[in-house]
């Protein structure tokens, strides 16, 4: 009775320790606690980085439990009728178990994890974490996945010398910088008895826009441009040229002729297109709380860039002289994202 006494005052000190919103799911606070401590164990992981047999957990999954409560309800019942064929079945169910633990462990030994990159999205959005995994051994893995928090990815079969991407979602609440801090990478191979896992520390970044406001405001105007910021592209009044094809090009400005004569894949050029450009100042919206300004910019940025007219953005600190285009858009809301962030 003593005895049960003092584990209940131990339940009842870990659970007084527990966060609130955790009280409910100590399951989940459980596993927190052994990912904290993996984390202090192992450090933060470079990238790329191999996953050796030490750092690989394996613990047996609900069908696990199951075949070892079978196996040894039918070692009673051989042991109890002395039946040798039904004890030759159990020790061999036993040994096919075992096998499937060393397998699920073997599956992960090894991979090399790398960051293959991560569009850039906007506050309330979900980011996507692509995680390169690269089979650098003779054997292939089977049903490796990779999973955190917020979801897991399907399955995915690793060729010898083969390579498979696998996405790490990640809910983006606040503009900025968006850190996947962990994430684990798991299979259950073979049988579903077993789940080996590791916790991956890389410290992946993401780049997360401010929220776009509603549409309504228009952005002022500052000038019509005739050479200097312009899509060249869009233009139709003299034709410059042939360049090569990128994706996302219409496929009404496609030189179909120099095609056929085997050329390649050519884009018509066209110039001296009369293009509308606006300054983005964010003095043109006095009396806007920080973020509001923030959101209104980011509306007029990509209101400009889907309709082909040039902008420019002017920011404490910060001028981005007119121009168009998707690297001069990202330079635009990457200035919006990381302002007063330092």
């Amino acid at each position: 009775m003593a005895a049960l006494t003092g584990g209940d005052s131990i339940l009842r000190t870990w659970l007084g320790r527990m966060p609130k919103t955790s009280r409910r799911a100590p399951l989940r606070y459980l596993r927190v606690l052994i990912r904290r401590w993996s984390r202090k164990r192992h450090g933060i992981d470079s990238d790329p980085t191999v996953l050796p047999g030490r750092r690989i957990y394996i613990l047996p999954t609900a069908l696990g439990i199951t075949y070892a409560f079978m196996l040894f309800a039918m070692f009673l019942g051989a042991m109890n009728y002395a039946n040798n064929l039904a004890l030759g079945l159990a020790f061999l169910l036993g040994a096919l178990g075992l096998t499937a633990m060393h397998y699920s462990h073997r599956n992960l030994a090894g991979i090399r994890i790398r960051s293959a990159g991560c569009e850039p999205v906007f506050a309330g959005q979900t980011a996507r974490f692509r995680v390169a995994l690269e089979n650098t051994s003779r054997l292939p893995r089977y049903e490796v996945t990779a999973q955190n928090d917020h979801g897991i990815c399907d399955p995915r079969r690793i060729d010898p010398d083969g390579r498979a991407i696998l996405e790490v979602a990640l809910p983006a609440d606040t503009r900025g910088h968006l850190t996947l801090d962990h994430f684990e990478i798991a299979t259950r191979h073979p049988f579903g008895l077993f789940r080996a896992w590791s916790y991956v520390h890389m410290e992946l970044r993401c780049i997360v826009y401010p929220r776009p406001s509603e549409r309504g405001t228009p952005p002022p105007l500052m000038e019509t441009d005739t050479g200097g910021a312009q899509d060249l592209s869009r233009g139709d009044d003299d034709f410059a040229g042939l360049r090569s094809f990128h994706p996302g090009d219409s496929p009404r400005r496609i030189a179909w002729e120099a095609f056929a004569r085997e050329q390649g894949l050519q884009v018509k050029v066209y110039a001296g297109t009369e293009v509308t450009s606006h300054l983005l100042d964010w003095d043109s919206l006095p009396g806007m709380e920080t973020e509001a300004r923030l959101s209104q910019l980011c509306r007029w940025v990509e209101d400009a860039y889907a309709s082909g007219r040039a902008f420019g953005l002017k920011m404490p600190g910060i001028y981005i002289p007119a121009n168009v285009g998707a690297g001069h858009r990202q330079r635009c809301l990457t200035a919006l994202a990381l302002h007063g962030l330092g």
